[in-house]
This record gives C-alpha cells, structure tokens and sequence, in this order.
C-alpha cells in the first residue's frame, strides 16, 4: 500500500502577511444623533466619565459600538486649580487624563506619568495639557487604523443650536512621521493645516489603540445659548463650546458639545492576515496509487480494465499533517485530478490565521 506521507522541506514552505483596509465614513447625522433622536448615544450617569455612541438605538440588539468621548486636564492646568466646583469633577478629569496617559505615552525616568506631547518628541516642549479623547471601538480598527488615512471634521464657531467654521483635522505626513515612542504602538500628529506645520499640530491619533487625542484649544470659546448634557437649556450661561464645558461644566457636557459639533470622521481600517503556503509537490512516481482499501479487489487495482495499463489515482483532497502523522488540516479540491506516472503536479495551500 502507497505512503501518504511526505515531509516538507525548507523549500516547501513560505510565510506571507496581507493587509486588508476598508473604508470607516462615519457622519455627523449618526454621531449627533439627529436621526434617532439621541436614543444610539448611551450616557452613565453614575460615574459621568465618558458617553458612549452607537449606530443604532443601543437597546437594540442590532446596535453596534462605535466610539466613546471623554475629557480631561492635566495637573499643570490651569484648570486643575479654576475648576473647585465639587460637583463638575474636577478630579474626574485629572484621572481620565492621567489614566489615558499612562496607557497611550507611559512614564518618564522617575516614574512620573508623561503628558501628551504636541510634536510628539516627549522631550518636555509643548504639552497638551486641556484634551478631547475619541476612543474608537474595536469593530472599526480592526487591528489599526491605517495611517495617513484619518481625517475628523468639526464646527468650532458659533453657538451649539448653530455651530460654523469647519476645521478639517488629519494625519498628514503620517506616512514617512510616524512616531513610535508610545507604549501604545504607532502614533501620528494631528493637523490642521496642509503642510504638516509644527504650528498646526492639534492633536495625536494612535493607530493600533485606536484612540484620538485632541486639544481642546480648537475651538472657539465665550459663546452664548448654552445646550448641555442630553439637551438641555441654560440660554443664560456664557459658554457652550466643548473647551468652556471643560473647565465649567461635567465630562458629559463636555462630550455632548463635541459630539454636536462632529461635522463627519474618516479613516481606513487594517485588518492583518497572516498565512503560511504550503506547495505540495506530488512527482511522477508518486501519489499513483491511492492507500484507500477499495482502490484493489482480489490483489487487481479496480481502476485498470488490463494489465498493461498504468497505475493511476484521483486525488481529492490535501492533508496537513503534525510529526506524529496527525491530521491537523485539510485542503479540498474543487474536482479530482488524475495522477499517474506520466504526470507530476503541485499544490499550493494556504493556511490563514
């Protein structure tokens, strides 16, 4: 009976990686929850930490994560010291940025927690000290999101019931100015204009975290007709922008005012597959006989009608076996193929992981 073993060589075997991107448009219309009346957008009023948005109703079953939004300031801020107000959580804010910190720039040589450095060098210049944090769920990245492809928009004029002024924010350059200091994987520096200034930079986006980083100096603050949490009026407060609700109002102000100034956000996911190809090479004088046991009746191969005819066999299927001979996978083939000795042929099987 025929050997179904045949062991690879260093030639056999080749590792490939395949990066797969696709297209996250995510609009104003879902964000600000117009289209569902702010039932996809699930507030918790409980620690008021940060809002959480969907892309449907988030009681339905149907309904998908899409992002959270927070706020938060550092202990050098000068809001740190202005925002005594017990019940605007002033210490809330230290720790979401604190907290966020640590995970995405880590800690410095004294075990002090860094913080967001604008140019990304970490090297104590420009701090973003007063920030916004997109976290972006793990449904949409995938494994990260793809760089040079992030571009958020926002209105940052005007009042909330009327918001102006587009400012388009993305990663320019990101391509050749990756960062890769953070504890959390690559980074790129978010900017606001088309030639990626120093000037300009806004903010940091982390592509394998998934996570957005804005200042909130991007917006214009002193404004009237204030529209907080869950929409509700306090026409005579002089602020309504995201950047005055930080430092005068809670978390989920603060995230209620940036979630309805969100114009459109735009980025391409990386979804990496990793596959080994196996050629399964079968020669002229292999794999012509089949080791099933009804391939011969009474010592005669069924196959042959005489005896001059040459051996052949009808191979189906491909089996990838461990050193102990046990079957770990199987390749099917779309049809059979003859194999005798007048033949040889290889078979190419991906195995994805």
């Amino acid at each position: 009976m025929a050997s179904i073993y045949k062991t690879f060589t260093s030639n056999d075997i080749v590792s490939k990686r395949t990066l797969l991107h696709e297209a996250i448009p995510l609009t104003g219309t879902i964000v600000s929850g117009s289209a569902y009346s702010d039932a996809n957008i699930k507030t918790f009023s409980a620690h008021d930490m940060f809002e959480s948005v969907y892309d449907y109703p988030f009681l339905s079953s149907s309904a998908n994560h899409v992002f959270d939004l927070t706020a938060g300031f550092s202990n050098d801020s000068p809001l740190s010291a202005s925002t005594v107000d017990a019940g605007l959580s002033p210490a809330k804010k230290i720790n979401i940025y604190n907290q966020m910190a640590q995970v995405l720039v880590g800690f410095d040589e004294t075990g002090t927690v860094r913080k967001f450095d604008r140019d990304g060098a970490l090297g104590g210049g420009d701090t973003l000290n007063e920030v916004f944090f997109v976290n972006f769920a793990r449904l949409l990245t995938k494994d990260e999101i793809k760089k040079q492809s992030f571009t958020i928009q926002f209105l940052t004029g005007g009042v909330t019931s009327a918001p102006t002024d587009v400012l388009t924010i993305s990663d320019l350059n990101a391509l050749t100015a990756t960062k890769v200091n953070s504890p959390a994987g690559e980074y790129g520096i978010l900017y606001t204009g088309s030639a990626g200034d120093a000037a300009d930079a806004v903010g940091l986006i982390y592509y394998q975290a998934g996570v957005c980083v804005l200042t909130a100096s991007i917006f214009d603050g002193n404004a009237t007709n204030y529209i907080g949490p869950n929409g509700s009026n306090g026409a005579s407060t002089n602020y309504d922008t995201p950047d005055d609700l930080l430092a005068s109002g809670s978390i989920s102000g603060s995230a209620d005012a940036l979630r309805n100034r969100l114009e459109n956000i735009s980025f391409n996911n990386t979804i990496e597959i990793n596959s080994t190809i196996y050629f399964c090479r079968a020669n002229n004088n292999e794999y012509n006989i089949s080791a099933n046991p009804t391939y011969t009746s009474g010592s005669k191969i069924v196959v042959k009608s005489n005896a001059e005819e040459l051996p052949r066999a009808y191979v189906t299927s491909v089996g990838l076996y461990s050193a102990d001979n046990e079957l770990l996978a199987t390749a099917k083939l779309s049809e059979a193929l003859v194999k005798d000795p007048t033949n040889e042929f290889t078979l190419r099987v991906r195995l994805d992981y």
